[in-house]
């Protein structure tokens, strides 16, 4: 008896969690020192690359290992399949892009990565099918135009995101462009800042309608007036802190906080600082963001202020009232003047973010040929070229039209935002291009003279890679068995909102087939439609109504609530745009 017990406890092994295996690879390497590990990769092949190198460092790099189009199906560990091919994110910060930047986008998209790319939620660009022997050239390709893949995944501060027309909005308080790109030198591949417990995501911008989320970022600082000595007006930024998505979304907490122009640099390193020595938030990679302070150890909007002052070494000003943006549409799609007189900046919707070579190649001719070269990406997937005279921007929007880059369009076809979704991801349960496109089409076709601004969200699973939490209807990836075979599902969340009235999106309990999802938001819209008051816009409908309500007009009759099922797998580190 006592035998068979010292044997059981001799042949027992202690098993490594996913934090403290996460924690040791970080420690062991700093994976921005491992480029000749890379380039040996190259020589040698895919089955060269160790484990670690798979799972873990290559993020750092902006690169993770492609999904096999089954999504998290018949994967192990929450994670799908993965094929010997890469996607690869170009890290775009503030979206300020050159034209010879594209087009060394577009060449790279044609040579590596089989014509397939994709501007993301963070106003990146991100490519698939790059293979390890393509890795080098593609890296110093993008190097040699002032672009890079640094930190665009990983535990690492991410693309830091502005308001694209910064600089050239008629109505912004400031150009924060330059704090956007100061900070991105500060932190992007800087070694203090390698190894952070989790993603961390910035947000800064100057104009009044918040345009890159700040409400959703672990940082968001949105520019702010104060009058001071003799009336002479300050700018500054108020402070947002912890906000994210994900399975378990927090919209970010104000600090009593007025933040000068001299202070942002600091402030933002002191919060880096503050969320790398976060030790409690390294115990588990599912609670690992900044936001689990608030949500998980008892933090205050308070405690992280006194913190932060203490690492910074001064006290920030109280902060100055807010003017939240109300119901502003973000998407900067059509034609806009900007500051300058006589110039207009000409926004194109880019359908779900997918984009081809041809189409990059053409649109930095066309900012050549109309304007100065510049173009600028946004967090609803879009392309703009600013610096336009206004008397050629009608021709400038004929041209893009042509090339399948129009500067209007419905409001399902504006609206629609779509992760990446099974056709490359390894944690997605949905396919999600290639049905918004399809959805868009059958809901054109459905309500052709519908008019009402609309954010249409899909994401493939439950992580929000494409932001259901914040949509007008925002629908989440799932499966649903029929005649004994798995088929892609959706469930619907109603109402998510930012600014003035910001809010998370409810899930209202009702699902259906993918192929049902247009019947169902027919249904919605047309019950909004015919019940919706005077001037009622989509998101104080549904505030008004309650979850039965709404689930019975998706449904078109009465029915039972449905769980979302939330899965107890990883919560992945790098797949959001």
């Amino acid at each position: 008896m006592g035998f068979c017990f010292l044997a059981q406890i001799m042949t027992t092994t202690v098993t490594e969690t996913k934090a403290q295996k996460s924690e040791r690879l970080k420690r062991a390497l700093n994976p921005w020192e491992g480029l000749a590990e890379i380039r040996r990769f190259a020589r040698e092949g895919f089955d060269s690359i160790p484990p670690e190198w798979i799972g873990t460092y290559f993020r750092w790099w902006g690169v993770y290992t492609q999904g096999d189009g089954a999504g998290v199906v018949g994967g192990q560990g929450g994670q799908g399949r993965a094929l010997p091919f890469f996607m690869l994110r170009i890290r775009i910060p503030n979206g300020l892009l050159q034209s010879a930047q594209l087009r060394t986008i577009a060449k790279l998209t044609r040579l590596y990565a089989r014509g397939t790319a994709d501007l993301t939620v963070r106003q990146n660009i991100q490519l698939h099918w790059v293979t390890i022997e393509a890795l080098p050239d593609v890296l110093e390709e993008l190097w040699r135009v002032g672009l890079n893949t640094t930190g665009a995944c990983g535990d690492v501060t991410r693309n830091i995101t502005g308001c694209p027309v910064a600089g050239v909005d008629a109505d912004e308080i400031c150009d924060a462009s330059p704090l956007a790109l100061e900070a991105d030198r500060m932190l992007a591949g800087n070694a203090e800042f390698y190894n952070l417990p989790r993603k961390f995501k910035l947000s800064i911008t100057g104009c009044r309608v918040w345009c890159p989320y700040p409400e959703i970022n672990d940082v968001g600082l949105t520019a702010i007036q104060r009058r001071v000595l003799h009336g002479k007006p300050e700018v500054g930024f108020a402070l947002r802190v912890g906000g994210g998505l994900s399975t378990e979304p927090y919209l970010g907490a104000p600090l009593d906080a007025f933040v000068r122009w001299n202070q942002v640099l600091p402030v933002i390193k002191g919060i880096a600082e503050l969320f790398r020595d976060s030790e409690p938030l390294r115990e588990h990679r599912e609670r690992a963001r900044l936001k689990f302070l608030f949500l998980r150890h008892g933090w205050t909007p308070n405690d992280f202020q006194k913190d932060l002052e203490r690492r910074i070494g001064f006290q920030l000003d109280p902060a100055e009232p807010e003017h939240a943006p109300a119901d502003v549409y973000r998407d900067h799609v059509g034609i806009h003047p900007q500051k300058q007189s006589g110039y207009c900046y000409v926004g194109s919707a880019v359908l779900r973010g997918r984009i081809t070579p041809e189409q990059m190649d053409a649109a930095a001719d066309l900012a050549d040929r109309f304007a100065s070269g510049e173009l600028r990406t946004t967090n609803m997937q879009n392309l703009l070229i600013v610096n336009v005279p206004r008397l050629r921007a009608d021709e400038l929007a004929q041209e893009l039209g042509a090339i399948g880059l129009p500067v209007s369009g419905s409001p399902f076809f504006r609206g629609a935002i779509a992760c990446s979704g099974s056709e490359f991801c390894k944690l997605a349960i949905t396919e999600t291009k290639t049905f918004s496109r399809w959805l868009v089409e059958e809901l054109e076709e459905r309500l052709p003279g519908f008019d009402q601004h609309l954010k249409l969200h899909v994401t493939g699973c439950p992580n929000s890679c494409g932001q259901h939490w914040i949509a007008d209807i925002g629908i989440e990836g799932k499966k649903m068995k029929v005649n004994g075979q798995m088929m892609d599902a959706y469930y619907f969340c109603l109402g998510g909102a930012v600014g003035l009235h910001q809010s998370i999106a409810r899930p209202v309990g009702y699902r259906c087939l993918a192929t049902e999802v247009p019947e169902a938001i027919e249904r919605l819209l047309r019950t909004y439609l015919a019940r919706g008051d005077a001037g009622e816009n989509l998101r104080h409908f549904f505030a008004r109504h309650s979850d039965p309500e709404l689930r019975d007009y998706l449904a078109g009759q009465t029915v039972d609530a449905v769980a979302r099922d939330l899965p107890e797998g990883r919560v992945p580190s790098s797949v959001e745009g």
